[in-house]
């Protein structure tokens, strides 16, 4: 080892402490003790200036003081002793702190600290400091300088401590620390095929990648990085000092698929403002999930909309499993029903005589339904809802959702509910598996991320709709596709289809909720288009297209 260097092993680690190299063989030499050991010692070069009868040395430091001084500072620091190192400067307190948080904080291991020449006072020195986070490690070379002053109190050449001592750039209030690149550790989002889906073909999904980021970061087998920054108060990064590691995606599976993705992208792009949600129908797997626009709320998951006459299949169903309504068997659809204090009318104002439940259905009568409440408890449709289409139970699908809202209502609000009004609450991700469960014949909860990857439960329905039931509503459905409301947006779809349109007035709202559910084979979709209109005329579209490309 060259002349003016020694060996420290602070904490089991061996450090190379240079000291005052460039400050002239008259400012520091090296001499040995009686042990024959060597080490850095000032020169005695007269008495220094100055000396008041009291013995308190006045006055700026010498030049050897300035180099001695600065000597025993960066041996002490170099070699770890952050004690003796804070003792010989006019702050030792808030130094000591500064100087072991180095180890704590930015992770410093190894320090090799080389002094340049002094200008009068100020004393130039280089920093080479070995970092390591979490298993990385990386080297941090920097230019730093400290000054020499005589403290006024013992009259000693002391350091005058300030924070940029350990780096130019450390002012008051900041910090040196070490640690993740990022908040969390980058993802990246599998298709169904396995292949990574690029955002910026798919907008619709940023928001989603965020969630499955930050929910699955570390377990995606991901890594954050490492990097040295000086941070602020707030410990927002105000300059980054060394990347010691750079962050790697890991990757979460999910079950889009690419093609189903992008006729949902472009579909509700076409229709201004716009939520949808496209499913398989036998596993309840998330194909698309698409909002317009992209940036704002997941209303497509995350909304809660009264979903109007959408919902009228699940009331359908309770009222087929009571013997309250048949698809084929005469059912009143008056212009008005009074019930709860309120007088309830259908659109127009229309009325079918002598119709059957399928023909009050297609039209989406709502006094049909509404003519059901007196036989109804306040709690029935909730549980028909909850226990035969899973809606309100707690669901697992991978990121955040709104799993649907029947709250047990009375008089009035009861019987709205019965046609999708009151206090009922959904969104298109709902919406999609109540058509999905028609045509399975039993609810099968949605999920986005396949539980197998971190052993979620899936939620679980009590019930299964009975096969009467089932055909039924499939019949129902299937007329509405073909010759109802929904007829002109399902036109040229073959396959076994079923639709239901819906529009949900909103108290303040200048148009309705334009609501569409629909199937075709295999694929169950809905969609929400706010404040626009009639569900078959403009949520309609947006959901064949869909159907269309899920061919």
């Amino acid at each position: 080892m060259g002349n003016g260097q020694r060996v420290a092993v602070v904490s089991g680690v061996c450090v190379a402490v240079v000291s005052a190299v460039g400050f002239g063989a008259y400012a520091l030499m090296g001499s040995a003790d009686a042990d024959g050991r060597t080490g850095n010692v000032a020169a005695t070069v007269g008495e220094p200036s100055g000396q008041e009868e009291t013995g308190a040395t006045t006055g700026p430091p010498s030049a050897e003081e300035v180099a001695a001084t600065a000597g025993e500072f960066l041996d002490a620091w170099a070699a770890g002793d952050t004690a003796a190192a804070a003792a010989l400067t006019d702050r030792p307190d808030e130094a000591e702190a500064a100087l072991g948080a180095l180890t704590a904080d930015a992770g410093f291991e190894e320090l090799t600290l080389v002094a340049g020449t002094p200008t009068g006072e100020d004393v130039p020195f280089s920093v080479t400091a070995a970092v390591a986070h979490e298993g990385e490690q990386g080297e941090l070379a920097y230019d730093s300088a400290l000054t020499v002053v005589r403290d006024t109190e013992s009259g000693k050449a002391v350091v005058a401590w300030a924070p940029t001592v350990i780096h130019p750039e450390l002012t008051e209030g900041r910090s040196l620390v070490t640690g993740p690149v990022s908040e969390v550790p980058p993802v990246e989002m599998l298709d169904r095929h396995g292949d990574v889906i690029a955002a910026d073909e798919f907008p619709s999904l940023t928001p989603i990648l965020s969630q499955l980021a930050e929910r699955y970061g570390e377990q995606a087998g991901g890594s954050a990085g490492a990097e040295t920054r000086i941070v602020d108060a707030e410990g927002e990064t105000v300059t980054s000092l060394l990347e010691i590691a750079e962050p790697a995606a890991g990757q979460v599976p999910t079950t889009i698929d690419p093609v189903i993705q992008r006729a949902a992208e472009e579909a509700v792009a076409d229709s201004g403002r716009a939520s949808l949600v496209a499913i398989d129908v036998g596993t309840g797997a998330i194909q698309a999930v698409a909002n317009n626009p992209a940036d704002g709320f997941n209303g497509a998951l995350e909304g809660s909309w009264a979903p109007g006459s959408t919902f009228k299949v699940v009331t359908s169903s309770l009222l087929i499993d009571r013997g309250l309504a048949s698809a084929d068997a005469p059912h009143p659809c008056p212009k008005y029903f009074e019930y709860g204090g309120w007088r309830f009318q259908n659109d127009d104002e229309f009325e079918i005589s002598g119709g059957t439940f399928a023909d009050s259905f297609a039209r989406s009568c709502n006094t049909a339904f509404i003519s059901q409440a007196p036989e109804l408890s306040d709690s029935d449709l909730g549980d028909q809802a909850r226990d035969v289409f899973g809606l309100g139970l707690d669901w697992q699908v991978g990121v955040t959702t709104l799993d649907g809202a029947v709250p047990t209502q009375s008089d009035a609000q009861m019987a709205a509910s019965l046609i999708g009004q009151g206090g009922v609450r959904m969104n298109p991700l709902t919406m999609a598996s109540v058509s999905a469960t028609v045509r399975n014949g039993a609810f099968q909860q949605p999920y986005l991320v396949p539980p197998e990857f971190d052993g979620r439960q899936l939620a679980q329905a009590p019930d299964s709709l009975s096969a009467g039931t089932a055909q039924q509503l499939r019949e129902l459905m299937n007329r509405t596709a073909r010759n109802g409301t929904a007829a002109e947006a399902m036109a040229g779809l073959e396959g076994d289809v079923g639709a239901k349109t819906g529009s949900a007035e909103v108290d303040g709202q200048e148009k309705p909720n334009a609501w569409f559910t629909a199937y075709r084979d295999d694929l169950a979709v809905a969609a929400v288009v706010p404040n626009s209109g009639h569900g078959g005329e403009f949520a309609g579209p947006v959901v064949a297209d869909v159907l269309r490309a899920g061919s």
